[in-house]
C-alpha cells in the first residue's frame, strides 16, 4: 500500500535533514592523524610546521620553491572509515632541517618515503628505522650525519633505495646491507666507510645504482658485482681499493655509466668491456691499465664520455673512436700513446684532451688549438719543428730570462700585498692548454659530474668577507696545472693562495661541502688530500701555503692540483668539487742579473716593450718598404704592441688554398676574409688587409692593438699575424654558427632557432663580454660599435663580441671622450651621435638595443610595424606605455618561454637606451640583474610631446642623421668604402660564409632604412 503523499514529503525532509547533519559532523570532524606521528613530525626542527592532528592536507605540507627546495607530507586517510588518517611520504629538500634523525620517527609505520636531501642534520642514524617495514625510499644526501649504518637496515625487506652520500659516515659497511633483495638505488659516495665490501652484497641482484666513491676501502674490487646483471651505473673514484678491475664486468650488459678511479696495487690490461654495448659514459682513470685501446669500441655507439687518462696505455689511438658519433669529451691524457694524433681529432669540435704522451709524426703549428688538449704530447724524439708547447717539458723557445709570476687565477688583473697580480680570465676548462707570451700558462681537464656545464672560474657567490686575489678562483674537475714558463735557473720560493668561496658560511646545507685534493709541484705531491676549510680554519678564509726551495733545473716550474675522487661532489649543487686555486706567486732565491742596480718593474717592462717595439717596427720598416706605401700610411703602424704567435705567408697560403675565391667568406672595408684549414686540420679566419684600403689600415692597426692585449671568453680570440711580403694578414678562430645577426634575420634558410634560453644565454654572454671590457681589463675600452652583427657565435652558440676595429680607449681620468663619430646608425647613442660624446655608456645604449633584437628576432633598423614608427626602439617605448610590451617578443617562440622573465628583459633594454647617459646602468650592475641579482625597472618615456624642443634626444639624433644622408651633408665623418653600407665607419667582422652571411637582401631595402647595419658580413 504507498504511503500518502504528505507522509513520503516528511519521510524525504528526515532524510535529508539526516544527510546534511552527517555532512556537518564530517566536516567538523575531519580525519585525524595519532597522537605517536604527530609526536615524530614535531621532532623535525626548523621546518616551519606547526603540526596537529589535523594538519593532513594543510598548504605547510605541500611547498614546492624550486627543483631542489620541496616539501611534500603526504598521507593517507582512508583508515578507520576515513577518520584516521598516516603519513606515507615525508618529502623534505634543502629546506636546512636542522637537529637528529628523532627514534620515533619509527613509530611512522605507514610511511614509504622519508626524503631529507641536503639539509643541516646531525648524530646518527637511528636504528628505530627498522620500524618502519613499509619504506620504499630512504633518502638522506647531503646532512651531517656521523657514526655507522645500524645493521637493523637490513631488516627493512621492502627498501628499494637507500641514499646517504655526502655525508660523515664512517665504519664498516654491514653486512645486513646483503639483506634488502629489492634494493635498486645503494648510493654512498662521500662518507668515510672503512674495511672491505661484505661478500653479502652479490645477493643485491636487483641493484641498478650503486656509488661508493671517496671512502678509504680495503681489499680488492670485488667479483661479485657480476651478479649485478641489472647494474645501470656503478662508481668506484677515489676508493684506494686494489685492482685489477675485476673480469666480471664484462657480464654487466646493462650498464650506461661506469667509473673506476684511483686504484692501487699491481698493473692489469685493458678489461673486456665488448660487450656493454650500452655505456654512455666509460671513466677508467688512474686505473694502472697497461697495453693498448682495444679495436672494439666503435661498437659502443652510445658513448659519450670516455676518459682513461693517467693510466700506461700504448699503441696508437684507435681509429675505430672516429665512427662513435655520440663522442663528446674524451680524455687519453698522462698515457704513453704513440704514432700521429690523428687528422680527424685535430678537426673535431668535440673535447679532446691528448697532452702528456708521447705522439711523434707531424705537429701543428700552433699551442693553442680549440677544444684539443696537446700540451707536452710529443715524444722527447720528436723533431726540433714540433712546437715548444707540444714538447716533454715545455722548453723554452727564447732565451729564458723569466724569474717572477703574480697571477690571479680566475680573476682580473689585481693589486694585492704589494705586487700586481695579472689576470687569468680564459673560462675555457674541459680539456684546454693557454698559455700567455711564453711566461705563463694552464692545462684544464675534466668535466663535472652530474653537471657538464658547470663553471671553471668561481665568484664569491656567498658574499663571503674575502678580498685581493681570494675572491675569484680557477677551478677543474679533474686536473689543472699552471706553468711559470722559460723560468732562469735556481731555487724559487712559490706560494699558493687559497679560499673557499664555493660553500657557505652558516648552518646550511650549502656549508656542508668538503673540497678534497692533492698538490703537487715539479711532479712531487707536497699536500696530499689538501682540504681548504680545514687548512684555513673556515669557508671565506684565505690562506698562503708557502714552499720555500723549489728548484727548477729546466725552464719550466709546474704546479699540479689534481681531484683523486675524494670529498663531496654534490654540495651545495652537483658538480661543485676539484682542485681551486687563487692565487699564485713565484718569486726567485737568488740575486736577479738585472745590470748593476735594482731596476724597477716599470723599468724591467719599458725595457721589454721597447725593445719588443724596435724589433715590431723593423717588421713593419721591411713590409712598408716592400709594398711601397707613403710615409701616411707607415705611420699609422707605428707603435703596434702586439702580443700573438706569428704565421708564415706559406702557412696562410696552405690554410686558404692560396686565398682560394671558395674560401672567401666575407669582404670588408679592411679587405676580404677567408676560411682556412691549417696542415694539422685546424680550422682558421684569416683576414686580409686590403692594399686599397686605408681605411682598412688603420682599423687593423686599431683592432690588433686591442684585440692582442685582451682575453676573455666572450671576446673572439686572435691567434696571430702574418707580416710577410705585401701581405699584412691576422689570424683569429673560426666561429661556426656565424653571427648573431645572420641567427635572427638573415635568409630564412640561414636562420637558426634559438629557444628562449639560448637567447638568455648570449645576451649574457655579450653582457659580461663588455662588462669585461669597460670595468675589468687592464685596458678599460669603449666598443663603439656594439650590434647584432659584431656578436659571433661558437658551436655551442655562445656568444663573442668581434670587430675591434672602432675600439677607443677609456683612460680613467678622463669622464668622456670627445672624438670623431664612428659607429653604426640605430645602434649609437644620442648623445655621441649628435655631439661625440663618448663613454662606455655608448656601449650601454647599443646592447639594449641588441636586447630588442633577440628578444624580438627583426631588426632594429629594419623593422617598421606602422609609418609613424621610426624603428624598433620607438614600437618598444609604444607597447611599453600601452602595457603591450610583451607584443614584442618573437612569434617563433612560441609559448615556450618566461613571460616574467620576456618582461624584465625588455624593461632592461628600456633602461639601457635611456636618453640620458646617466641614467643608464654599467655593464657590471646589467650582468647582475640578469643573472637576478639585482631589480630591474625601467623608466617610462613619453613620446610625441607638442613642444619640439623638449622631444626625445634619440629620434632626434636618428632623424638627423637620416636626413644628413639623403642630403650628403653631414657634420659626421662617412668612411664605410661600400657606398650601399648605411654605418659609419665599418669595419667587418672576421669570418662568415657568402652563402650566410647577412646581406642587404636580407632586409627591406627600403631607402628610408637609412640605419641598416652593413650589408656585409661582420667579420671581426
Amino acid at each position: 500500500m504507498p504511503f500518502p503523499t504528505s507522509t513520503a514529503v516528511l519521510l524525504a525532509l528526515s532524510c535529508l535533514s539526516i544527510f546534511v547533519e552527517l555532512q556537518s559532523l564530517a566536516q567538523v570532524s575531519p580525519p585525524l592523524l595519532p597522537p605517536e606521528e604527530v609526536e615524530a613530525l614535531g621532532k623535525l626542527q626548523n621546518t616551519g610546521w606547526n603540526v596537529e592532528r589535523t594538519s593532513c592536507g594543510s598548504p605547510q605540507w605541500r611547498r614546492t620553491i624550486a627543483d631542489d627546495i620541496e616539501c611534500n607530507v603526504t598521507c593517507d586517510c582512508s583508515y578507520g572509515s576515513g577518520t584516521i588518517c598516516h603519513v606515507t611520504n615525508v618529502v623534505v629538500k634543502g629546506f636546512n632541517v636542522t637537529g637528529v634523525l628523532p627514534p620515533e620517527l619509527g613509530n611512522l609505520t605507514r610511511l614509504t618515503e622519508l626524503d631529507l636531501t641536503r639539509n643541516y642534520i646531525n648524530g646518527t642514524l637511528p636504528s628505530s628505522l627498522a620500524q618502519l617495514r613499509n619504506l620504499t625510499t630512504l633518502s638522506l644526501l647531503g646532512n651531517r650525519l656521523s657514526g655507522t649504518i645500524p645493521s637493523q637496515i637490513g631488516n627493512i625487506a621492502t627498501l628499494e633505495a637507500l641514499v646517504l652520500e655526502d655525508n660523515l659516515l664512517g665504519g664498516p659497511i654491514p653486512r645486513s646491507i646483503g639483506n634488502l633483495r629489492r634494493l635498486k638505488r645503494l648510493l654512498l659516495s662521500a662518507n668515510n666507510f672503512t674495511g672491505s665490501l661484505p661478500d653479502s652484497l652479490g645477493n643485491l641482484q636487483n641493484i641498478e645504482d650503486f656509488r661508493i666513491d671517496g671512502s678509504s676501502l680495503s681489499g680488492n674490487l670485488p667479483e661479485f658485482i657480476g651478479n649485478w646483471t641489472n647494474l645501470d651505473r656503478l662508481d668506484f673514484q677515489g676508493t684506494s681499493m686494489l685492482g685489477p678491475i675485476p673480469t666480471a664486468v664484462s657480464m654487466l650488459t646493462n650498464l650506461t655509466q661506469l667509473r673506476i678511479s684511483d686504484l692501487s696495487g699491481p698493473s692489469s690490461v685493458f678489461p673486456d668491456i665488448k660487450n656493454l654495448t650500452k655505456l654512455e659514459e666509460l671513466v677508467l682513470r688512474n686505473c694502472l691499465i697497461t697495453g693498448s685501446i682495444p679495436d672494439n669500441f666503435g661498437e659502443i655507439t652510445q658513448l659519450k664520455t670516455l676518459d682513461l687518462s693517467f693510466n700506461s696505455l700504448t699503441g696508437t689511438i684507435p681509429p675505430t673512436l672516429q665512427s662513435l658519433e655520440n663522442l663528446q669529451y674524451t680524455f687519453l691524457n698522462n698515457n704513453s700513446l704513440t704514432g700521429e694524433v690523428p687528422g680527424w681529432v685535430l678537426n673535431s669540435r668535440d673535447n679532446f684532451d691528448l697532452s702528456y704522451n708521447n705522439f711523434t709524426g707531424r705537429a701543428q703549428p700552433s699551442c693553442q688549438q680549440l677544444d684539443v688538449n696537446l700540451v707536452s704530447s710529443y715524444s722527447p724524439s720528436a723533431s726540433n719543428s714540433v712546437p715548444w708547447c707540444l714538447r716533454k717539458d715545455l722548453p723554452c723557445p727564447r732565451d729564458p730570462k723569466e724569474h717572477t709570476l703574480f697571477l690571479n687565477c680566475g680573476g682580473p688583473r689585481e693589486r694585492f700585498e704589494d705586487e700586481n697580480y695579472e689576470e687569468d680570465l680564459t673560462a675555457n676548462g674541459r680539456s684546454n692548454f693557454f698559455s700567455v707570451s711564453e711566461r705563463w700558462g694552464y692545462s684544464s681537464t675534466g668535466i663535472y659530474l652530474g653537471n657538464v656545464d658547470a663553471d671553471y672560474l668561481a665568484r664569491n657567490v656567498f658574499g663571503h668577507n674575502v678580498t685581493g686575489v681570494y675572491s675569484t678562483a680557477r677551478l677543474a674537475p679533474q686536473s689543472l696545472k699552471y706553468y711559470g714558463l722559460c723560468m732562469i735557473r735556481g731555487s724559487y720560493t712559490v706560494k699558493l693562495h687559497f679560499a673557499e668561496i664555493m660553500y657557505s658560511n652558516d648552518q646550511t646545507f650549502s656549508s656542508l661541502g668538503r673540497r678534497i685534493f692533492d698538490i703537487s709541484i715539479q711532479g712531487e705531491v707536497v699536500r696530499p688530500d689538501f682540504d681548504i676549510i680545514t687548512e684555513a680554519g673556515g669557508v671565506g678564509r684565505g690562506i698562503t701555503e708557502v714552499f720555500d726551495n723549489v728548484t727548477v733545473e729546466g725552464n719550466t716550474l709546474e704546479i699540479h692540483l689534481f681531484w683523486s675522487g675524494k670529498g663531496t661532489t654534490a654540495i651545495p649543487d652537483r658538480g661543485v668539487y676539484g682542485p681551486l686555486i687563487s692565487g699564485i706567486s713565484i718569486t726567485p732565491n737568488f740575486q736577479v742579473d738585472e745590470g748593476g742596480g735594482g731596476l724597477s718593474g716599470g723599468a724591467i717592462a719599458g725595457i721589454v716593450v721597447s725593445s719588443f717595439l724596435v724589433v715590431l717596427l723593423i717588421c713593419v720598416f721591411i713590409f712598408m718598404r716592400r709594398r711601397r706605401k707613403d710615409d701616411g700610411n707607415s705611420a699609422e703602424l707605428r707603435g703596434l704592441d702586439l702580443q700573438t704567435g706569428m704565421f708564415t705567408l706559406r702557412q696562410i697560403k696552405y690554410a686558404t688554398h692560396n686565398f682560394d675565391p671558395e674560401n672567401k667568406i666575407g669582404e670588408g672595408g679592411f679587405g676580404p676574409v677567408y676560411k682556412g684549414m691549417l696542415s694539422d686540420g685546424g680550422v682558421i679566419a684569416v683576414k686580409q688587409l686590403s692594399s686599397k684600403s686605408k681605411q682598412g689600415n688603420r682599423e687593423f692597426v686599431n683592432e690588433i692593438g686591442m684585440i692582442s692585449a685582451l682575453q676573455h671568453p666572450n671576446l673572439v680570440k686572435l691567434y696571430g699575424c702574418c707580416i710577410e711580403g705585401n701581405q699584412l694578414l691576422l689570424v683569429y678562430e673560426y666561429l661556426e654558427n656565424n653571427s648573431l645577426a645572420r641567427a635572427l634575420f638573415g635568409k630564412q634558410e640561414n636562420k637558426l632557432k634559438l629557444d628562449w634560453q639560448t637567447r638568455k644565454n648570449i645576451l649574457l654572454g655579450i653582457a659580461k663580454g663588455l662588462a669585461y671590457l669597460h670595468e675589468e681589463s687592464r685596458l678599460k675600452i669603449v666598443h663603439r660599435d656594439i650590434k647584432a652583427t659584431n656578436v659571433l657565435l661558437d658551436k655551442d652558440l655562445n656568444a663573442k663580441i668581434s670587430d675591434f676595429g672602432l675600439a677607443k680607449l677609456d683612460e680613467g681620468e678622463n669622464t668622456h671622450i670627445s672624438t670623431r663619430i664612428a659607429g653604426t646608425i640605430g645602434y649609437m647613442a644620442p648623445e655621441y651621435a649628435m655631439r661625440g660624446y663618448l663613454t662606455d655608456k655608448a656601449d650601454v645604449y647599443s646592447f639594449g638595443i641588441v636586447i630588442l633584437e633577440t628578444m624580438s628576432g627583426t631588426s632594429n633598423t629594419n623593422y617598421r610595424p606602422k609609418e609613424e614608427f621610426v624603428y624598433l626602439l620607438d614600437w618598444a617605448y609604444v607597447l611599453q606605455e600601452q602595457g603591450n610590451l610583451l607584443e614584442l617578443v618573437d612569434p617563433e617562440l612560441g609559448r615556450k618561454y618566461s613571460k616574467e622573465e620576456a618582461r624584465k628583459l625588455l624593461n632592461l633594454a628600456l633602461l639601457c637606451t635611456n636618453p640620458s647617459p646617466t641614467l643608464r646602468p654599467p655593464m657590471t650592475s646589467v650582468v647582475k640583474m640578469m643573472e637576478g641579482k639585482a631589480p630591474v625597472q625601467a623608466p617610462i618615456i613619453k613620446r610625441g610631446e607638442s613642444d619640439a624642443s623638449s622631444a626625445d634626444a634619440r629620434f632626434r639624433a636618428f632623424q638627423t642623421l637620416s636626413q644628413d644622408s639623403h642630403t650628403n651633408i653631414s657634420n659626421v665623418s662617412w668612411e664605410s668604402s661600400d657606398p650601399g653600407q648605411k654605418s659609419i665607419s665599418m669595419v667587418d667582422a672576421p669570418w662568415t660564409m657568402n652563402s650566410s652571411a647577412v646581406s642587404k637582401d636580407d632586409h627591406d631595402d627600403d631607402a628610408s632604412h637609412l640605419s641598416q647595419p652593413s650589408s656585409s658580413t661582420r667579420l671581426l
